[in-house]
């Protein structure tokens, strides 16, 4: 019904990850398996809501706070999550990591900790360290079974006066942890305990596997907290700048909104994005589903591939999102070797681990969000490069 295998040419659309890899990787010509976006067009239904919508013409200023948009939200959390929201919490943004920087000033001060678990998405430490923040960083540690937070050493550091706030990743970028309601409900105490407030980034929420299911942040928050997601990661549409959020506590939305309008003019959204995201939640169930489906079989073909070549990896298709984390200590290649011979000899692009911290030195993070014909050149570039580097 949907066709996720046809390859769509990229170049020459000031597309960040195929027009400007060598920013990050120091060449042009170079197969990319980078950031989080997707290779595939976006939903039917999303094309033709903004395709009617520019036909009208006029593009004036406009509003994101209207039933259309709010109802939207509302029914997606309740049809996808089960969740019931209050729309008076809703707030909007330029994009997820525009409005957890925001919070973070308005809830810290300079030189406060912000306690991260970690490996973190790069733009976490970017935002923290941007900001004039310090990061108390949680290690997350895996087992057999998966991704865990030492509760104890999370509550330790919740402890320390100068830690502020939380910034949770929920689902959980690069791992793709999916948080359980017991660990966010423990997540939660130990922050009403300690006086920390909590910022949820939930922009992989639509993308969990195997039956897990995600579980909002505010179906579990006790004290200030804000969740901010966006329909950009599900439907491929970061390009339109646009997401949303919940903010629990009033003069904390209040606060918060007053920043955005005030201080940095966004009192107009990007309407294309507001009306994407009324289509998808909408009458993009279908098409996002048969997307989930398609990018399961392709983690199901990395973990086949990788597993018969290398055997003593094991690797097994993460929790959620379109990520593969791939943890290659038990090869014991030099990541900075394998990085080069990935570049220079196999002409692919993948994320090395350590580009999200300390902790992700000896894994790497492939983007399968990507035609199959695709995936498989890069898989087999990688395992090219494994057995060159070994």
């Amino acid at each position: 019904m949907f066709d996720f295998s046809t390859v769509i040419d990229r170049h020459g659309t000031w597309c960040t990850q195929w027009d400007y890899v060598a920013d990050r990787f120091g060449t042009a010509d170079l197969l990319p398996f980078t950031i989080s976006d997707m290779d595939f067009a976006t939903a039917p239904c999303v094309l033709e809501a903004i395709s009617q919508r520019l036909s009208h013409g006029v593009l004036g200023y406009s509003r994101w706070k209207n039933d259309e948009f709010l109802g939207a939200i509302q029914h997606w959390f309740r049809k996808r999550f089960d969740s019931i929201i209050d729309t008076d919490h809703i707030v909007y943004g330029p994009s997820v990591i525009y409005m957890v920087s925001q919070m973070i000033r308005q809830w810290s001060d300079e030189g406060d900790g912000i306690v991260v678990h970690t490996p973190a998405y790069d733009a976490f430490y970017k935002a923290i360290e941007g900001n004039k923040r310090t990061i108390a960083a949680v290690p997350l540690h895996h087992t057999g079974e998966g991704w865990f937070c030492d509760m104890a050493l999370l509550e330790s550091v919740l402890a320390e006066p100068r830690n502020k706030i939380l910034l949770l990743c929920s689902p959980h970028n690069p791992t793709g942890k999916v948080w359980t309601r017991e660990e966010l409900s423990t997540i939660a105490s130990l922050c009403q305990k300690h006086g920390v407030k909590v910022i949820s980034d939930e922009i992989h929420m639509d993308m969990t596997w195997n039956g897990r299911r995600h579980i909002p942040w505010c179906e579990v928050a006790q004290n200030d907290w804000a969740l901010f997601t966006s329909g950009s990661k599900s439907f491929n549409i970061p390009a339109l700048t646009g997401a949303y959020g919940l903010i629990g506590e009033q003069s904390s939305r209040d606060g918060y909104l007053n920043a955005l309008k005030g201080r940095d003019g966004l009192s107009s959204p990007s309407i294309p994005a507001v009306i994407a995201h009324i289509a998808a939640y909408g009458k993009g169930e279908s098409w996002l589903d048969a997307l989930r489906d398609y990018l399961q079989e392709n983690m199901r073909y990395i973990a086949h591939e990788l597993n018969t070549a290398f055997p003593e990896l094991n690797w097994q298709p993460p929790e959620s999102t379109y990520l593969a984390w791939i943890d290659l200590r038990p090869l014991h290649v030099d990541d900075k070797l394998l990085q080069k011979v990935l570049i220079e000899q196999q002409k692919v692009a993948i994320m090395p681990g350590y580009t999200y911290g300390e902790e992700g030195n000896g894994f790497v993070r492939l983007n399968a969000g990507c035609p199959r014909s695709k995936l498989e050149k890069g898989v087999q570039a990688l395992i090219n490069a494994l057995h060159a580097v070994r």
